[in-house]
């Protein structure tokens, strides 16, 4: 009867919130912004508190933050596909001391850290709703684990969600149906005996179940305005520290339970970025958030361009200039390149062929620069040229050529039909020889460039208080002593900081090679060297690439070594190894050095899977604190540019040794810089996030990887892009 009583509840509220449908089509109405579902308290997508079965485009990057009593978290949210939602949670527990120690954390309240996961396992079709599985906390202390299956329907204007939940998600309790599969799913088993971060995975689905549901309501005419209103599924009496001191030895008071399992809320999208939300919770808190989001996977994502390519001016002279007179011909292709920031090297005339080498750093699409060099040669070069090779390099190594006929090129410039003319196109790797030709500018070496930046270092999450940082200028340099020669360098100095009060030391067992974080931030405060390092580039043949390093080639460690990148044009893998001879800098991150050195090498394997777009990188060998292992990268490149990956490592270091967390892992992301203005440029924004920092499976970070240097030296990526040609 008990259970029996449980679903007719849940039926009640169904018939409940299809009784609020207006009745209509979404297309009858306006609804702003209504396409896009929002965020639950619980940092991912969902209703209120509990999840539903929809996610975000692939390509797409959230963060959110939401302060229900007694716990205020914030979140990173990432869809490397659209048929999955990997975030990370960092919850503020305002019930419970993160120690009991006055000197080690203060009164700094408890800090908890997660991943969750969601997987959709069928699309909504016509007739049937979408359906997804997820856990919630599944690597992290388990105070918020929970795992769901969920289904979810759009009908009118509503979005309505029916789920079942284990674990935190078990209100509402029902006998859990696996339990007919298998008598091991009657016992939720929460070991308290690790060291964290690690995969509970005799807990997933087992113990009791529970119902939830919620909808929706899209509201017409009201600036994209919608309802609210939720079966609450959420077990109070397990998620976190409910019971104060008897859930957990540092909480201090018990957790205010439910009165009501029915929650309600509105959400406004201010747009299709930004979303605010005030909900009724438990039937007497009010709780508030806010999320912001970024659909990153397509060209242009955020801010079109207004930075297309401009007809030279008066071409129709110069070219008849041009005619018969190679030389005119190359001075006038070297200014009109430099003007639109492509650097030519070399070119070749023949009687019907212009062969030209060049170089940039504007476009992050290779394609793109390759279009406009094709541009520029089609309106300066007289009618008797008919073929077009332009080859580009990198530090001096060559790339890849494009050849194209003349006429191929130019008859779809005005209707820009790229689909047209990529069968003419033909793409080779290509080993770069400045002898072999004609025309070479004079090149002025050294040469040197700078930039000035903002800059902002952080720590977060540690006992001695949840953010510090500080905000300093830094000065980016490179100068070129050859194409292949050149030494990079970054410095800064500080304006304000807050590092005053950083004192948690390492206890770390094994060589402190990440875990003096708190030294270098203090003693580096004022000023610091980040990087100064010494690059020699060169290859062997069209596909193998090698280089040597020397200097302070990251903030804690420096010395000298070479890396060696076998990459074949035509393939989708590479294969390369790494050595280094370094030693650990001073904390003032100046010219000093602590007694610590090693000697620290790894075979790198590298693999993109042609149907996902996903490149698997395995990175295998001694890392810096002597221990050996494999590190595990796997990431996804859209068309925008925007990145997102994530890595675990094992190494031969035991739990214990590798301390808090147990074993290295954490997620990344890149954004093109380009994207949030109208002019294209290179460079990114890049963060990563581990969960704790220790000294296991820490690698040298040096600049200029060479599988980075080499990414235009791969067809599949030159593939990707050639529908750039004409942009």
């Amino acid at each position: 009867m008990k259970i029996a009583g449980k679903y007719f509840r849940c039926q009640f509220i169904f018939l409940a919130l299809f009784s609020f449908s207006l009745g209509a089509s979404l297309n009858d109405y306006i609804y702003p912004h209504s396409l896009l579902p929002s965020y639950s308290n619980s940092g991912t997508i969902g209703v209120i508190q509990n999840p539903n079965a929809r996610l975000l485009p692939k390509g797409s990057l959230g963060f959110t933050w939401s302060d229900v009593d007694p716990y205020k978290r914030g979140s990173i949210v990432a869809y490397p596909f659209s048929w999955m939602e990997v975030s990370y949670q960092y919850t503020d527990v305002d019930n419970a001391l993160y120690s009991d120690i006055p000197s080690f954390s203060g009164n700094q309240s408890y800090k908890d850290k997660s991943f969750d996961a969601k997987f959709l396992l069928l699309k909504e079709r016509r007739l049937t709703p979408a359906l997804a599985i997820g856990a919630r906390d599944f690597a992290g202390t388990g105070v918020f684990s929970s795992e769901f299956l969920v289904a979810s329907k759009r009908i009118g204007n509503m979005d309505l969600s029916l789920g079942l939940g284990w674990g935190t998600l078990s209100g509402n309790s029902i006998r859990n149906p696996l339990i007919s599969l298998d008598d091991r799913f009657k016992f939720r088993s929460n070991k308290d005996d690790t060291q964290g971060g690690e995969l509970n995975t005799e807990s997933y689905f087992r113990g009791d179940a529970g119902i939830f549901a919620g909808a929706e309501i899209f509201l017409p005419n009201i600036k994209g305005l919608r309802l609210k209103v939720e079966y609450d599924g959420t077990n109070y009496e397990k998620e976190g520290f409910p019971f104060g001191r008897k859930s957990f030895k540092y909480a201090f008071s018990d957790v205010r339970q439910s009165s009501s399992p029915y929650n309600f809320g509105i959400l406004y999208p201010y747009s299709d970025n930004v979303h605010f939300k005030l909900n009724y919770v438990k039937g007497h808190t009010l709780s508030f958030g806010f999320s912001i989001q970024l659909h990153l996977q397509k060209k242009n994502p955020l801010i079109k361009k207004n930075d297309n390519y401009k007809d030279i001016k008066n071409y129709q002279i110069i070219r008849k200039l041009n005619t018969n007179n190679d030389r005119y011909l190359y001075l006038t292709t070297l200014q009109n390149m430099k003007e639109n920031k492509l650097y030519l090297q070399n070119l070749n005339i023949n009687e019907t062929e212009m062969d030209l080498v060049y170089t940039q750093s504007t476009h992050n699409s290779f394609i793109r620069s390759a279009g406009r060099t094709l541009r520029i040669l089609d309106q300066l070069s007289p009618p008797d040229i008919k073929y077009f090779t332009v080859s580009n390099i990198n530090a001096g190594m060559g790339m890849h050529s494009i050849k194209i006929p003349r006429d191929s090129f130019s008859s779809h410039i005005d209707n820009q039909f790229a689909e047209l003319v990529k069968r003419d196109i033909k793409i080779d790797s290509y080993k770069y020889n400045s002898s072999d030709y004609e025309y070479t500018p004079k090149s002025i070496f050294p040469t040197a460039y700078w930039k000035i930046t903002p800059d902002i270092r952080s720590q977060i999450g540690g006992p001695d208080g949840f953010y510090f940082g500080d905000i300093r200028i830094r000065l980016n340099s490179e100068i070129l002593f050859k194409k292949n020669i050149s030494l990079i360098s970054s410095a800064s100095v500080g304006i304000y900081d807050n590092f005053d009060s950083l004192k948690l030391a390492s206890d770390s067992v094994i060589p402190h090679v990440r875990t003096e974080i708190v030294n270098y931030l203090k003693e580096s405060k004022r000023k610091a060297i980040n990087r100064l390092q010494l690059n020699y580039f060169g290859s062997f043949g069209n596909n193998i690439y090698y280089k040597f390093t020397g200097g302070l080639m990251e903030e804690m460690f420096g010395g000298f070594g070479g890396e060696i990148l076998y990459r074949p044009f035509n393939q989708n893998f590479g294969i390369g190894a790494e050595i280094w001879r370094v030693k650990q800098r001073g904390y003032d991150q100046m010219f000093d050095f602590l007694d610590y050195e090693t000697t620290t090498g790894h075979i790198n394997l590298y693999y993109k899977e042609p149907k996902s777009k996903v490149l698997i990188s395995l990175k295998g060998g001694k890392f810096l604190a002597q221990d050996s292992g494999i590190n595990f990268d796997f990431s996804r490149r859209f068309k925008s540019g925007f990145r997102v990956g994530a890595f675990f490592s094992l190494t031969d270091i035991s739990k214990q040794e590798f301390g808090e967390g147990s074993f290295d892992k954490g997620f990344y992301f890149h954004v093109p810089v380009d994207i949030f203005f109208d002019k294209y440029s290179k460079g990114n924004f890049s963060w990563g996030l581990k969960p704790i920092t220790r000294d296991g499976a820490a690698y040298l970070i040096h600049a200029f990887h060479l599988w980075g240097v080499t990414e235009q030296a791969q067809l599949n990526n030159l593939n990707r892009d050639l529908d750039d040609i004409y942009d």
